[in-house]
């Protein structure tokens, strides 16, 4: 329903007592296609070349080209060219911090920090060592940041708070995990921040703060109001209140700008398997991907989450209730088992 309410919306997030939805379907799809998705897996090639376009074309545009514009032009280039290159790098971040990128560790991290120079905030590292929870944890409380904390989700329950939400979605994400959950840092972790200052502050010496200013508006371009900004809604936000699903696929045009991170359901499931070869996985295993809610668009998902009176931040699923305070995280759902769906089952979008 469409409305600049929430009087429909949930006052806390949907609790589950079972083992999350993509580890059982990993398990069946391993038994029944073990050998083809194994040849799937590993590293994809072609990732180093894009990522290293875009990252010198945001590099060229900082430093020779947008000092001249006028600020309304400028803001357009920043919101178009800076917005689409910079979510870009985002999700190569994401991509590489995967180990997708080369056959060594070492080598994708040291190309990571390579890609998020453009990107100014030094979050590579971090971002891997937190998205790498979300993968292993989806949901647990306390452990999976990319869950609002309950009080960022109560006070933003309005109309007003779900647009300063979306407007400001690049600082919640920077800062949210700092609050759910501390890590130890590591020296990875420190290098990358050595790494992307000495380079921010160099140039600045030599070329002032005009790159890195176009660079940072960037950043809040892509992460805002923008059409690439809808994948971080889309992929795990539970529209329909009824379903139990709650990881969501995209399979429109927009994924040619963002590694195909669209084929969410079928990434989960198999996070080792590269963005060029997801298509090639869900071709292969039809059966366990026809039947499941889709997203038909990135910004109608933004459209509907800021307009949907049933819709806020709670609409996220969690389980392992407190893990965030155990010394250890063990689970205590027992292991789910895929079941095929019925004949009867329709796919919806979700």
């Amino acid at each position: 329903m469409t409305s600049f309410s929430t009087k429909d919306a949930p006052t806390d997030f949907f609790w589950s007592q079972e083992e999350e939805p993509h580890a059982a379907r990993t398990r069946a799809m391993l038994a029944k296609y073990g050998k083809e998705i194994n040849k799937l897996m590993g590293p994809e090639p072609k990732t180093k070349y894009i990522a290293t376009c875009v990252v010198l074309t945001q590099l060229y545009m900082g430093l020779f080209v947008v000092k001249d514009l006028s600020w309304p032009v400028y803001l357009l280039v920043a919101y178009v060219i800076g917005g689409f290159c910079t979510h870009n790098l985002f999700l190569a971040v994401h991509e590489v911090t995967h180990n997708l990128a080369f056959k060594t560790a070492w080598m994708n991290d040291a190309f990571a920090m390579f890609v998020n120079i453009p990107l100014v905030l030094p979050y590579a590292m971090m971002f891997k060592t937190y998205h790498a929870e979300h993968h292993k944890y989806q949901g647990w409380d306390g452990v999976d940041a990319d869950i609002a904390a309950f009080a960022e989700a109560k006070y933003l329950n309005s109309f007003l708070g779900k647009l300063f939400f979306l407007t400001f979605q690049i600082v919640f994400y920077a800062l949210r995990p700092v609050f759910i959950r501390l890590i130890d840092i590591k020296f990875v972790h420190v290098l990358n921040y050595i790494v992307i200052c000495s380079f921010h502050f160099t140039l600045a010496y030599f070329f002032g703060f005009s790159p890195m200013l176009y660079w940072l508006v960037s950043d809040f371009m892509a992460c805002s109001l923008h059409p690439m900004a809808g994948h971080f809604l889309s992929e795990h936000y539970m529209f329909d209140p009824n379903s139990k699903q709650e990881t969501f696929s995209y399979y429109g045009p927009l994924n040619v700008f963002g590694y195909n991170v669209g084929y969410h359901n079928e990434h989960h499931d198999f996070p080792n398997v590269a963005w060029s070869k997801l298509e090639a996985l869900r071709r292969l295993a039809p059966e366990f991907y026809d039947h499941l809610q889709t997203v038909p668009s990135w910004p109608m998902t933004s459209v509907r989450f800021l307009f949907g009176s049933h819709m806020n931040e709670f609409c996220r699923m969690k389980r392992e209730r407190g893990a965030g305070k155990r010394k250890t995280l063990i689970p205590t759902a027992p292991p789910g088992t895929w079941t095929p769906p019925s004949p009867s089952a329709n796919k919806k979008e979700a």
